[in-house]
């Protein structure tokens, strides 16, 4: 079964908004259901990019047996895919040729189109990937030291309209295919010079745990040795709280991380800033984030005026108790206030202070890319501009664990 939320928010930027003129409550299981694609006349190349290693490894050695060769031509293209990674099955030289033009009749290997490039007085680069229909998602390599953080995207768009969130603001166009998200990790390994990436964050532009199918397969090629490698504990999903996805994510026995993003200390503010709580509230998340076996982060951006005062840092202390989290003070980056300020550096040092006296550990996230479009949707909707939110009969696709 596929599910769909789709809201529309009436109101000043101060977040007062009570109306809400669509907004289904939505959410089912998807566990064993398969998303349909349409039907072509031509049989498409198999895209060894939305397989895991495995997987991939597999399928290619059934294709080289049907061929008289032997298996270990499997090991070397898998290779190919994520660990040395290639632009081409041409450039796969320790296959001899004709082997290798057997694979591009069968199989095919996406590139994602750098459409624009950003790179920021810090180091931060932001880059616009172009995709097979036309869409386009932000992908954000973040260096601090030895670290190299991705942020990358699970979604086009999003469908959860956060009040603050620019990505929020272009609507939402269609989930992406497994190729899509690890692949941006694998673009940074084909640049010149590549970039070595350290780290993962899934959050960029979309709710990852409203597409689990696609984000469970990309953390197994993001994690696996024979994929890109990276450790599971480097290795973040962020939420808004969708609750089976989480539950999904724990049963994992990678150690991925979780981190929450909670942007609002009490239900009522929350629902304003984000109508996703209306379908999960907020003592529904805290007790998911208490049944999670690994320790959770809080992600809370602080809005000036609206969730950065003396109380909101209380009862933000008393949820984090509950379950042990770490908070995470993030600044708002101007880009992607739509009407919304941020808090003085002072106020959130401040903010942080009392967090600290209330027996809760707290970091202060760095402001970065503040002279790029660094702000998560903002590129993207510079260059193409925003679009009304689709409805649930012109993409079906949005769905959880």
């Amino acid at each position: 079964m596929v599910v769909i939320l789709l809201t529309r928010h009436i109101g000043c930027p101060r977040v007062k908004f009570n109306a809400f003129l669509q907004f289904p409550l939505f959410i089912e299981s998807e566990f064993g259901s398969e998303v349909s694609h349409a039907n072509t006349t031509d049989i498409p190349r198999e895209n060894l990019l939305d397989l895991t290693p495995q997987g991939a490894e597999d399928r290619l050695r059934a294709f080289f047996e049907g061929l008289g060769q032997p298996g270990y031509r499997a090991k070397q293209v898998v290779r190919h895919l994520w660990v040395v990674p290639v632009s081409s099955f041409d450039a796969m030289t320790d296959l001899p040729k004709h082997l290798r033009e057997e694979l591009g009749k069968t199989f095919e290997i996406p590139r994602l189109t750098v459409a624009a490039r950003q790179k920021s007085a810090d180091g931060t680069e932001k880059f616009l990937f172009r995709l097979h229909d036309g869409e386009a998602i932000e992908t954000v390599a973040i260096p601090e030291g030895k670290r190299l953080t991705l942020c990358i995207s699970s979604q086009a768009g999003c469908a959860l309209q956060c009040a603050f969130c620019a990505t929020g603001a272009m609507g939402f166009a269609r989930n992406l295919d497994v190729h899509e998200i690890a692949g941006q990790v694998r673009e940074m390994r084909l640049l010149e010079p590549p970039i070595d990436v350290t780290n993962i964050v899934f959050m960029g532009m979309g709710e990852p745990l409203m597409n689990w199918k696609s984000v469970g397969s990309a953390l197994t090629i993001l994690n696996d040795p024979a994929g890109l490698g990276i450790g599971a504990r480097h290795i973040t999903v962020s939420t808004v709280g969708v609750l089976p996805g989480i539950v999904a994510l724990g049963q994992r026995r990678e150690q991925f991380r979780l981190a929450i993003s909670i942007h609002a200390p009490s239900d009522d503010l929350r629902r304003d800033l984000m109508p996703i709580n209306i379908k999960y509230p907020l003592a529904d998340v805290i007790e998911a984030a208490k049944e999670f076996d690994r320790r959770v982060t809080f992600e809370y951006v602080m809005l000036g005026g609206v969730n950065d005062q003396d109380v909101h840092a209380l009862q933000l202390a008393q949820l984090a108790r509950e379950c042990g989290a770490f908070v995470n003070l993030i600044p708002l980056h101007p880009g992607g206030a739509r009407g919304f300020h941020p808090t003085p550096q002072g106020d959130i040092i401040r903010f942080a202070r009392e967090l600290r006296a209330q027996g809760v550990e707290v970091a202060v996230r760095k402001s970065r890319g503040i002279d790029i479009a660094a702000a998560c949707g903002q590129l993207r909707v510079e260059r193409m501009g925003r679009r009304p939110p689709r409805t649930p009969q012109q993409h079906g696709d949005v769905q959880v664990a």
